[in-house]
């Protein structure tokens, strides 16, 4: 017993460690304007591919912009589409399943059905398809890649409705009078969501990776957007010239999504009830 007590301990801490790291990324995202020394846009012909200095911490691209100010709006832009990819895939994907798995029949079948044939092409190929109709754009990035990503979560909720509606306290709830939708959002959806969110944590950083690739092949962000994988894209060219160009903004989407996944399976832990000795 102490054992148990003493590993989910350790758990908690180390949860709430990452969860310290994040949200610093998120604060340094959210208060880009007040650290970065430039404007990240201001162009310096005079000072271009400058190494590090006191006036430019990370040095400059190849027009004279600040690395670092570059970087700290990048946070910005990546992060934001990063939850609001995750916030656009978990409503649409859970909404689905729900209504798949609460429904069942020829509804169920179809929705199903659909899920099946996106999640039969690799997802980066098909959100590159989307693109390319769409046209290059962070929204339309978003947009293509939330095509690809819901229908993953639209098959967890139903499995996990499914899975719920078997259960005692279901069946207490409907026999007790309770109306359907209220079987849904008071029984159903509260003990559904902690392994969505699990699943939506842990694909933060797949997300990212996504959006970062897309922008590196000139389908997501657009110059002179500041953005993560853009700046991968300019700065690949002045490879032995200027490494560093590509060595932070490398650091910062590795370090990211290293985070975000280890917070994802280290809330995984956390919300185990196996593991949890209260």
């Amino acid at each position: 017993m102490m054992m148990k007590i003493r590993s989910y301990l350790t758990q908690r801490r180390l949860f709430l460690f990452l969860l310290t790291l994040t949200t610093g990324w998120i604060v340094l995202a959210l208060i880009a304007p007040l650290l970065a020394p430039h404007d990240p846009l201001a162009t310096n012909f005079a000072k271009v591919l400058q190494p590090s200095s006191p006036e430019y911490p990370l040095g400059t691209d190849q027009l004279g912009r600040c690395v670092l100010s570059r970087l700290l709006y990048g946070a910005r832009t990546s992060l934001l589409l990063t939850f609001m990819m995750i916030g656009i895939v978990f409503s649409l994907g859970v909404a689905v399943g729900v209504v798949a798995g609460f429904l069942r029949g020829l509804v169920d079948t179809v929705l199903m059905r659909l899920c099946d044939t996106l999640m039969a092409f690799p997802g980066l190929i098909f959100a590159i398809a989307v693109v390319g109709m769409l046209g290059p754009g962070l929204f339309n990035t978003v947009v293509a890649l939330s095509v690809v990503w819901w229908a993953k979560y639209a098959r967890m909720a139903r499995s996990l409705v499914i899975s719920l509606q078997q259960k005692e306290f279901v069946t207490a709830a409907a026999f007790s009078g309770a109306r359907k939708i209220q079987i849904i959002s008071r029984t159903i959806l509260p003990n559904m969501l902690p392994p969505l969110i699990v699943m939506a944590m842990m694909d933060v950083g797949g997300m990212m990776l996504s959006i970062s690739g897309l922008s590196f092949l000139g389908l997501g962000a657009q110059p002179p957007d500041p953005e993560w994988g853009a700046m991968l894209n300019e700065g690949r060219r002045y490879l032995q010239t200027a490494p560093w160009l590509l060595i932070y903004p490398g650091l910062a989407i590795f370090s990211t999504v290293i985070i975000f996944n280890l917070l994802g399976d280290s809330l995984r832990d956390v919300l185990d009830p196996t593991k949890n000795t209260a």
